[in-house]
């Protein structure tokens, strides 16, 4: 009797690119983590390689790539994709974060802030910039994550990185809620624009809220929920 033949490879073994909808609070290796484990309990595998195309943060919400078994390999290509995201920025105070995973601070009064200062401000920031990325950020320094250091009271030095933002859009104005879309490259940090969007107001910002809403060509609106996905795996 002949030995059975070798188990064909599962669809997500040979490569799957999966567009999935971030939820609130998640982190993107928790939504990694999920997947993964799901997958190998469904098709019975004992390692399936599975990895995100691009961080997004806990707070921040949308559209997320995730590679699967031999597509793990296209990740970078994903990466370095422009990103488009809808963020809303809260003026007349500023956070340690640059978002709302620590408490507001030093507040201004934003009565002389005119809806024309915002427009100009906004496209002040389109083209290429050195960004500084915010201490409460997964970048690296010198082998330790820079999130990780600040929740602990440790502000580690980050240093400017070069990014380009190709266009920003004002969607609405109201104060102190700014809504924008904001379409950029890879490497930017939407935190530290808000950051930057308050010091040039002179009034402060913050980054009330954050969805990513595409990637290269592919949108938000093609993603799916985790529960969406466990009903298909």
């Amino acid at each position: 009797m002949s030995p059975n033949p070798e188990k064909p490879l599962t669809k997500f073994e040979t490569g799957e690119v999966l567009l999935l909808d971030k939820p609130y609070l998640w982190t993107s290796f928790n939504l990694v983590h999920k997947i993964r484990n799901q997958i190998q309990k469904s098709y019975n595998l004992k390692k399936l390689k599975v990895g995100h195309a691009g961080t997004l943060d806990p707070l921040a919400t949308g559209l997320v790539i995730i590679c699967t078994g031999k597509k793990t390999k296209e990740i970078d290509i994903y990466q370095a994709k422009e990103k488009e995201y809808v963020a809303e920025f809260y003026l007349g105070a500023v956070t340690p974060s640059f978002d709302l995973e620590t408490e507001p601070e030093q507040f201004k009064t934003i009565d002389s802030v005119t809806d024309s200062d915002i427009y100009r401000v906004a496209q002040s920031f389109v083209g290429k910039q050195m960004q500084v990325p915010p201490v409460f950020s997964a970048k690296r320094v010198d082998g330790q994550r820079a999130y990780e250091a600040a929740r602990k009271g440790k502000m580690l030095e980050m240093k400017a990185n070069e990014v380009e933002i190709f266009e920003v859009e004002i969607l609405s104005i109201k104060k102190p809620v700014v809504e924008v879309r904001i379409s950029c490259s890879k490497g930017t940090y939407i935190r530290s624009m808000a950051q930057d969007f308050g010091q040039k107001l002179e009034c402060g910002a913050y980054l009330k809220n954050l969805r990513r809403t595409k990637i290269g060509n592919f949108f938000v609106e093609n993603a799916i929920t985790i529960d969406k996905l466990e009903e298909i795996v």
